[in-house]
């Protein structure tokens, strides 16, 4: 393989420079962390599930009119993806408490929310993340009031969505973390677009039945195999065959270099809604 120009290193993907104008290549490692990284593993397999798991949830998203920067897979652990400019704002929506709600307002793990929540964190690492208002957000110019609006309507979609998927193979959606970013058209025009990942990695998923968790809290707090639980839930969507790809800590790289790759049909078709407010061409 050719050298590749490494454009970012995160704690669970590389972006290479991507092989077409405007694309970057997102590379998903099997490095799983925890609590800022002062948890660290390296667990085989992980990133092909991750990879996978992710490219098909993008492409129902695409398939729902709500705008991603997947474009295709290049092999079991890399996607071509859209070069965006990350919107320095995660959120977090919430439809069962869990994780750092119970721990900073006292709430019982497990409660079900009346209805979801949406919170907003400052996407710094080296700050832990912090949890942040939109007054915040509109104060330190991160996002303006069309660009937070579009994300949160797109939020409440996925929300949506995910939840009746992930229950019809017997998951529950606990909460979920989404990052979006901002690409531009040649006149100026400003799209916002749901970017980094969807897996595991950063969604709580339980069982329906036994409230098992399939999540990376498995990693988090030693409930289980990681792999197991990732694999738990590939299965059910479908994406890998019955047992699995990882056995014994061994990925089957023949199997896992067999299966299909994912592409999304609608990369060149996508209608963006322009964000521009005084754009008279304002796109829907």
């Amino acid at each position: 393989m050719a050298r590749r120009k490494k454009l970012y290193e995160g704690k669970a993907k590389i972006l290479y420079e991507g092989t077409e104008p405007g694309t970057v290549i997102q590379y998903f490692k099997d490095d799983a962390t925890a609590f800022n990284a002062e948890k660290h593993d390296v667990i085989a397999g992980k990133g092909v599930l991750n990879n996978r798991i992710s490219a098909h949830l993008m492409t129902k998203l695409e398939q729902l009119g709500i705008p991603t920067h997947f474009i295709r897979s290049i092999n079991m652990r890399e996607q071509l993806v859209r070069s965006v400019e990350i919107i320095p704002i995660e959120l977090v929506v919430r439809n069962i408490a869990a994780g750092t709600l119970c721990k900073r307002l006292g709430i019982k793990e497990g409660t079900v929310m009346q209805r979801p929540l949406v919170e907003f964190f400052y996407k710094k690492d080296e700050l832990g993340d912090p949890l942040i208002s939109e007054e915040h957000i509109f104060a330190f110019g991160w996002a303006d009031p069309y660009e937070l609006e579009e994300m949160v309507s797109m939020a409440w979609r996925v929300n949506d969505f995910l939840s009746g998927l992930f229950s019809g193979i017997g998951l529950q959606l606990v909460d979920f973390k989404l990052e979006f970013g901002r690409i531009y058209g040649e006149n100026g025009e400003l799209y916002i677009i749901l970017a980094d990942e969807l897996s595991p990695d950063n969604c709580r998923l339980w069982d329906s039945k036994t409230g098992e968790k399939m999540d990376k809290d498995r990693f988090r707090f030693d409930l289980g195999d990681l792999v197991e639980g990732y694999q738990f839930i590939a299965e059910r969507l479908g994406l890998i065959p019955e047992g699995g790809i990882v056995k014994g800590g061994n990925i089957n790289e023949k199997l896992a270099e067999k299966l299909d790759l994912i592409e999304n049909e609608l990369a060149e078709k996508r209608k963006l809604r322009d964000l521009n407010p005084g754009n008279k061409n304002r796109k829907s």
